[in-house]
Parts: C-alpha cells; sequence; structure tokens
C-alpha cells in the first residue's frame, strides 16, 4: 500500500492543476444537485419490532385517516393569580384565539374547545386545547408554524391570559454559530501548530472542500433515498472532524520529509506513503464504527450512519489526492518564516526533546496503573446509567415549550404530558366491549396510575384505544416500570378474551426506543471492537498492540458515560454547566458517543503507535522507538484532540439539555482518550511489554496480508535527497 500511495502522492503533486479542478468540478455538480434536488419527503420514525411501532401501524390500518402520527400541537391557557380560567372574559379570549388557530391554516384538522371538553384543572386556573393536523410534523408549512406561533404571542400580549405553545408542531430554535466557533479554533490551534498561515489553511480547505461534497450530495440524494432532514448533520460533523485530523498528519509528515532533505514532490510521495497509509486504515475504523450503527435495527440511525461513513470515506479519498496537489501549489510557504530563516542561516532545525515521553518511560508502572484506575473510578457512576427520550420537560426554561409543559404539570399532574396509549385489537375476541372493559379494569388497579379514560372503537367496532395518564412524569423511572406492569397485566386479560393490549404513544414509543437501543449497545460494541481489532492487527502486525488500543477505547468511553451520569443523572456540577434538570441520559447518547468517540479514538492511536512500530521495524529499540514515536506524533495528537474538544465543547452553553449532554460527552471522551489513553496508558504499556508488544505468531504472520503501513517499501526508493536548507529556501524545485 506504501508504495501505491507514494505514486499516487508523486502523480497528484505534478498535476496539480488537473486534480485541484477536479475536485472543485466535482463540488460544484454535487452542489447544483443538491439545489435542483425535490425537498425530501416527510418521513415517519420507524422501530421495527417494538410493540409500540406495532401499535402505531395497527392504529394506521384499523383507524383509516386517523393519521396516527400527524402532528399535533396544545395551547395552554393560564388565568392570572386568583382568577378562574372559566370567567367570562377569559373563555371570549380562548374562544378567539382558537378561532384564529383553525382558520389560518387548511392543515388544521381539528381544534379542541377546553371547556366542552374537560379540559380544565381541578381548580379552573388552566385549561388547554388540542389541535390535531392532517399531515406529519415534518410536510407542515413554514406558514402554518408561523401563524400558530404568531396567534399564540398575539393573544398573550392583548389578553391578560399566560398563553404557551407544545407539541410536534412548536419548532425548536436552532444553536446555530457552533460549527463557525468550532472552525475559528481550529483555524488557531493549526496556526500555532505549523507556525504558517499556509499549512494551517490546508487542513481547513480540504475538509470543507470534503464536507460540501458529502453534505450536497446527501441533500441531492434526500429525495431517492427517504434520507431525513438531520441525516447530514452528523456527517457534517464528523466529516470536518476526520477532515482536519487527516490532512494534520499528511501536512505534518511532509514537512518532516522536506526537513530530512527530500525535494518536495519526493517528500509529497513519502507522505502519502506512511502518513497516508495511516489515514487509510484510520479511515476504515470510522467507516467500520459508523456502517456498524445499522445492528440497531432503527432505520433512521442505519442511514445516519451510512450517509456519515460515505462523508469520512470522502474525506480519505480528499486528502490523498486534493492535499498534494494543494501542497505542490503552496511550494514554500508550506513551511513558515522562522524555519525557512533557520534553514538559511544554517542554524539546525531542533525537535521537541519529548519530555513528558521521557517521564513515562522512567515510570511505567507508575503511569499504567494511576491511569486505568483514575478512569476506572470515572466510569464507576456509569454503572447506574439510565436512558430515556428528553421530553419538553427537559428544555430550556424558557422555551414556551417548557412553560407549557410546567403549566400542564400544574394543573394535571406530572404525568398528564406522557399518556399512555392503550390499543386493544379485539379482531378475533367474542365481545370486543367486555375485552376493552376487562383491560380498563385490570389496569385501573396498577399503582402509579392517575386516571384511566374510557375506550374508543374504531367503526368496525373489533379495535380501541384508550388513554392511562401515569401518576409520575414520562421520562421517570416509575413510568417505565408502569409501562412493563401495564403490558405484564395485559398478559392475563389477554388470554381470557382472545384480545390483545398492545401499549403505545410517545412515551410508550419513547420507552421502547431507549431499551432496543440499550439492547443494540453490547452487540455494537463488540462488532465494531472486534473488525477493528483485526484491522489493528493487520496494520501493526502484533496481537497486544491493537487489544491494547481496544481496552484503552473502552476505558475512556466509560470514564465519559461516568461523567455524564455524574453530571447529568446525579446533578454534580449541574449548577457550573447550567443543567437545569437532571434525569435519564438520552437514548442515543452513548451509541452515538461510542461510534463517535470510537473512530477518533483509533485515528490517534494510528497516528501515534504508527511512528513508533515505523521506528521499532528501522532498528529502534523498544524504548527509543516510543521517544521517536512521541516526538513526531504527541504534536499531532494533541492539535487533533484540542480542536476536537473545543469543536465539542462549544455545545455546553447550548440551551438545549441533550445538545449540552451531547458537546460534554464527547468533548470528556476525546480528553480521556487522547492525554491520558493515548499519550500516557499508551506508551506506558508498550515500555512494559518491551519486545513483546510487537510480537506476532509466524502462523498468523504468513496468514495476514502485508500493508507496509510504515512505509518500509519505500526505503528501497529512497529518491534524491537535496539539504534540508535547499529545500525550504528553494520552495520550487521538483
Amino acid at each position: 500500500m506504501a508504495t501505491l500511495l507514494y505514486r499516487l502522492g508523486r502523480f497528484a503533486f505534478r498535476h496539480r492543476i488537473m486534480v485541484f479542478l477536479s475536485w472543485l468540478a466535482i463540488f460544484i455538480l454535487a452542489a447544483v444537485g443538491a439545489s435542483a434536488a425535490p425537498p425530501p419527503a416527510p418521513t415517519a420514525f420507524s422501530m421495527p419490532g417494538t410493540e409500540a411501532q406495532r401499535a402505531f401501524d395497527l392504529l394506521d390500518e384499523r383507524f383509516p385517516g386517523a393519521n396516527a402520527d400527524g402532528a399535533t400541537a396544545r395551547v395552554v391557557f393560564k388565568a392570572p393569580e386568583g382568577e378562574r380560567i372559566t370567567q367570562q372574559e377569559h373563555r371570549a379570549a380562548v374562544a378567539k384565539t382558537l378561532s384564529e388557530i383553525k382558520e389560518q391554516s387548511p392543515q388544521v384538522a381539528a381544534v379542541v374547545d377546553p371547556f366542552t371538553s374537560g379540559t380544565v384543572s381541578p381548580d379552573g386556573a388552566i385549561a388547554y386545547s388540542s389541535i390535531s393536523y392532517k399531515v406529519r410534523s415534518a410536510a407542515l408549512t413554514e406558514e402554518t408554524k408561523e401563524a400558530l406561533q404568531h396567534t399564540a404571542e398575539a393573544a398573550a400580549t392583548e389578553t391578560a391570559l399566560a398563553v404557551e405553545l407544545g407539541g410536534s408542531v412548536v419548532p425548536t430554535k436552532a444553536e446555530g454559530g457552533t460549527e463557525i466557533i468550532g472552525v475559528a479554533i481550529a483555524a488557531i490551534v493549526l496556526l500555532i501548530t505549523f507556525g504558517s498561515l499556509v499549512a494551517a489553511g490546508l487542513p481547513l480547505l480540504t475538509a470543507l472542500l470534503g464536507v460540501g461534497i458529502g453534505v450536497s450530495a446527501t441533500a441531492a440524494l434526500a429525495n431517492t433515498f427517504d434520507l431525513g432532514n438531520t441525516t447530514s448533520t452528523l456527517a457534517m460533523m464528523l466529516g470536518l472532524a476526520v477532515g482536519i485530523d487527516y490532512a494534520l498528519f499528511i501536512v505534518t509528515r511532509y514537512r518532516a520529509e522536506l526537513a530530512e532533505g527530500h525535494n518536495r514532490e519526493e517528500a509529497a510521495g513519502r507522505a502519502l506513503g506512511t502518513a497516508g497509509s495511516a489515514v487509510v486504515f484510520a479511515g476504515l475504523t470510522v467507516v467500520i464504527a459508523l456502517a456498524g450503527l445499522s445492528v440497531v435495527g432503527i432505520p433512521m440511525l442505519t442511514k445516519m450512519g451510512l450517509a456519515a461513513a460515505a462523508t469520512v470515506a470522502l474525506a480519505v479519498v480528499v486528502a490523498l489526492t486534493l492535499l498534494p496537489a494543494l501542497l505542490s501549489l503552496a511550494g514554500k510557504w508550506i513551511v513558515g518564516r522562522r524555519a525557512r530563516k533557520r534553514a538559511t542561516s544554517s542554524r539546525p532545525v531542533h525537535r521537541g526533546k519529548g519530555r513528558w515521553g521521557a517521564f513515562v518511560l522512567r515510570r511505567p508502572a507508575l503511569i499504567l496503573i494511576v491511569g486505568v484506575l483514575g478512569l476506572g473510578a470515572l466510569a464507576v457512576p456509569a454503572t447506574s446509567l439510565q436512558l430515556g427520550l428528553p421530553d419538553e420537560g427537559s428544555m430550556a426554561a424558557e422555551t414556551t415549550q417548557r412553560k407549557a409543559y410546567d403549566l400542564l404539570s400544574e394543573g394535571f399532574g406530572p404525568g398528564f404530558n406522557g399518556p399512555l396509549l392503550l390499543v386493544v385489537d379485539a379482531q378475533k375476541s367474542a365481545d370486543a366491549q367486555n375485552a376493552a372493559d376487562r383491560v380498563i379494569a385490570t389496569v385501573k388497579r396498577i399503582e402509579g396510575v392517575a386516571g384511566v379514560g374510557p375506550a374508543a372503537f374504531n367503526r368496525a367496532g373489533d379495535t380501541a384505544t384508550i388513554t392511562v395518564t401515569p401518576a409520575s412524569s414520562p421520562s421517570s423511572v416509575e413510568t417505565e416500570q408502569l409501562v412493563k406492569e401495564v403490558r405484564k397485566r395485559s398478559i392475563d386479560v389477554n388470554k381470557q378474551t382472545n384480545a390483545q393490549t398492545l401499549v403505545t404513544g410517545q412515551t410508550g414509543m419513547a420507552i421502547d426506543f431507549s431499551k432496543k437501543m440499550a439492547d443494540a449497545l453490547l452487540p455494537y460494541l463488540a462488532l465494531i471492537v472486534g473488525l477493528a481489532f483485526l484491522l489493528l492487527m493487520v496494520v501493526f502486525r502484533s496481537v497486544l498492540v491493537p487489544l491494547k488500543a481496544a481496552l484503552g477505547f473502552l476505558l475512556s468511553v466509560g470514564a465519559a458515560l461516568g461523567a455524564v451520569v455524574a453530571v447529568f443523572q446525579w446533578g454534580w456540577l449541574a449548577s457550573a454547566l447550567g443543567v437545569e434538570q437532571t434525569g435519564p441520559i438520552m437514548s442515543t447518547m452513548p451509541i452515538f458517543m461510542v461510534g463517535i468517540v470510537f473512530g477518533l479514538a483509533m485515528d490517534y492511536e494510528v497516528f501515534l503507535v504508527t511512528r513508533m512500530r515505523e521506528a521499532y521495524v528501522r532498528g529502534e529499540s523498544p524504548r527509543q522507538a516510543i521517544t521517536t514515536g512521541f516526538r513526531h506524533g504527541s504534536r499531532v495528537v494533541t492539535a487533533a484532540a484540542v480542536i476536537m474538544m473545543a469543536v465539542f465543547g462549544g455545545f455546553i452553553g447550548s440551551g438545549e439539555e441533550m445538545v449540552k449532554m451531547m458537546g460534554f460527552g464527547l468533548a470528556a471522551a476525546v480528553f480521556f482518550d487522547a492525554f491520558i489513553v493515548r499519550m500516557a496508558i499508551v506508551p506506558a504499556a508498550l515500555a512494559l511489554m518491551g519486545n513483546r508488544a510487537w510480537w506476532l505468531p509466524r502462523w498468523l504472520d504468513r496468514i495476514l496480508p502485508n500493508v507496509d503501513v510504515e512505509g518500509e517499501g519505500l526505503r528501497t526508493n529512497p529518491g534524491p535527497p537535496e539539504a534540508a536548507r535547499t529545500v525550504l529556501t528553494a520552495g520550487v524545485s521538483r
């Protein structure tokens, strides 16, 4: 592979204009395709194989036209302190507001009058109206959403009532600007790392171009492949992250080859033959992690993972082709002014002394023990991990959704915001009404049930829906236990009546989703760690090094999950981080953290350890090889990790709890993995293992392909070396 990439690097370097214009043309075509493509069709969230999804499918079949997953909204009214919402002037204001909502959009299916439907709180202070729409949330027009918001805001301004909105129709305000902040911080870190504006700009340019093509292609294909509006989010975030990392690694190696005395074209070829090989395998591990999301069995996550994996693969191709062409165009400016002056004055280029690496080598056992025990202690809270989906109660306190949620809890109890929907399939029952009545009677006797509504049958009279209001909040452990108990008690009723009772609704769907994600976490971990172990065994031609890499990754992810649980579930340091409400961890958080951090962790492992492996293969002792790898790779890993921590850490200031949680968890995971695992535990473990670290059974050595990631094959074709001073000052020589 090293020889192939070496030739590719020299080819792209020589044909820089052609390569650059080719990528520019691809970008333009993708952008045009995205702008010309029809918008993605509205897609419903589905979880095949779960009880909640089977219930929704049954509702669509037995209640045609009811649109079980259609958009809904709630308008919540509260009378001034000491007054009742039923007073004449307040009733008139409520009626006027609801009439305007009904008239302003043809997408509104029904608006329920709170005074005739009985949706007034027992104390008479709060009332709400349920609004149903003819289409799903994704199909609502902006005019419909804006009309609802404008009407509610006008009512709150013109009357004495407090008017708040909740439901799937109300849009969440986007937290913009984080990508720009991340790119700005990346630029500063790259400038400090390279000391050259040109060298700092190349990783940003290639990463942004790759992300632009990937996101545009996703948008262009969204309608064809039924991709949701959020599919490009993960692709953009990861594409930008790995795109910068990969270019950073190759540019660093290119500058090192120049300093060794090779001409620019030869340095580009050698950089791709060595660092480029590492980039290929690092990219493969990320692709494995993202494509592995398909094991969860949720179509939305599968599409997100595959789209992000394609974007990462594109970032690898861009780094291997466009970057050498840009290095050719950059000329001598790829090296900072100070380095050029040192070369002109014949002063030697001093390398870092690797003081931290030397410290680790002096006390490897102590570093290893402290690192493992420290991360293990941080991982302890993860054993208490509770999963759930965020609801409007976890939103920022100043949002209208959170205010509506709190008003409903105040007026009707905490469980009112997350009722359970029971679907009774009595098609095979001799008496459908009796089956529904027995279900109601059984559920009423269950502890934790605040209320049970009457059965509502379809036209055929063979299927009924029953609304159950829990006494606890939707995301609480008590509500989850209630769902389990309802399903357990329903088994006996089903046997007696020959009916089938299914639990669904937004709360039921959220509980099933959390369980599905929890059940998929261990198989997902086993899949990606197992495949990556095999891949890294090919790269490093060792058994112990890949094993150490996998165990180190598990330590860093465990510590990060423990930190998330401690802050967002237990409430430690919650006020310092602006966490307003603690509770279960977002269901998608662990599996997304595992996938994203695994990809970045393997990047750091490959970038750092390949230089150690390269030095070892070329005759250095194990300890010397560790020092050499540190001297060449630690600065790159540090810069990459700082960039990622800054990007992810920027989300901690978000007003949305789920965004804040994701930003904190990813930033913590990158810190633990880069600075504790890769920069401390890894070299300490390698130092203790010595030559055994690179041991590989002979029979396995014969089976595994030799990919030559350390560029050993290039030693037979060293190219015409030149003095480093000549290269740095001439800049344009080949």
